[in-house]
């Protein structure tokens, strides 16, 4: 009896011993070689970091060359938009480039007027002081017996240089850079100023102005000058 009572003490124990082993092998887990390496979550998180940082586009630091780009906007000429911000703030249909197309136009206009002696043709370009002045040297050239030749060649630069409202007076000053022929003749048609043969660079500043609230689109020439 006491062998029987012995190997069933030997049974209980084993089952115990089974039944702990099954319950470790539940809560730690079992290494048969095939579960893969030991899952680090510190290293997964450094992997899943190190991947994220592959999929990132690093845009170029701009910190070295910030001083550079600063330098290259306020060296760059403001446009003709920029320039006449304001008047298109009160003018919204007001278009830069078909002003300087407008420009152009007077431009050539206004030197044939002026070299023909047409006061007519100016008058209507002009404003009151530019055609008097205007009138004052054709009349004095006219006195004298003097004709002047003035042959445009071409207009390389036409660009706004300035823009600003007066009131509610919109002024647009107008760099032109022509090319020109221009000859004085005296009465007895003989060449007493410049040369028939020479093409002259010149660069004029001419200053536009209109009254944003009248319903007349026209611009006048209100200024003129020249750099000799």
């Amino acid at each position: 009896m006491g062998n029987g009572f012995q190997f069933i003490d030997i049974i209980f124990f084993a089952m115990i011993a089974a039944f702990l082993i099954l319950r470790l092998r539940s809560v730690l887990g079992r290494r048969d070689g095939q579960e893969g390496r030991y899952d680090d979550q510190f290293k997964r998180k450094a992997d899943k970091e190190q991947d994220a940082d592959k999929t990132v586009v690093h845009l170029p630091d701009h910190r070295d060359t910030g001083n550079e780009q600063d330098s290259a906007d306020a060296d760059r000429p403001p446009s003709k938009v920029e320039l006449s911000g304001d008047i298109i703030d009160v003018d919204p249909n007001f278009e830069p480039d078909e002003f300087i197309t407008g420009a152009r136009i007077a431009f050539e206009l206004v030197l044939g007027a002026y070299a023909s002696s047409d006061t007519a043709t100016l008058e209507s370009l002009v404003n009151s002081e530019v055609y008097n002045n205007f009138v004052k040297v054709i009349h004095d050239r006219e006195q004298a017996g003097e004709t002047l030749e003035d042959t445009l060649i071409g207009i390389n630069v036409a660009e706004i240089v300035e823009a600003y409202m007066e009131g509610q007076t919109a002024n647009i000053t107008v760099k032109f850079v022509s090319e020109q022929i221009n000859v004085t003749r005296n009465e007895n048609g003989d060449i007493i100023n410049g040369n028939s043969n020479l093409v002259t660079d010149v660069t004029d500043f001419w200053t536009f102005a209109r009254d944003t609230q009248s319903s007349d689109p026209n611009w006048l020439l209100i200024a003129t000058r020249s750099l000799d």
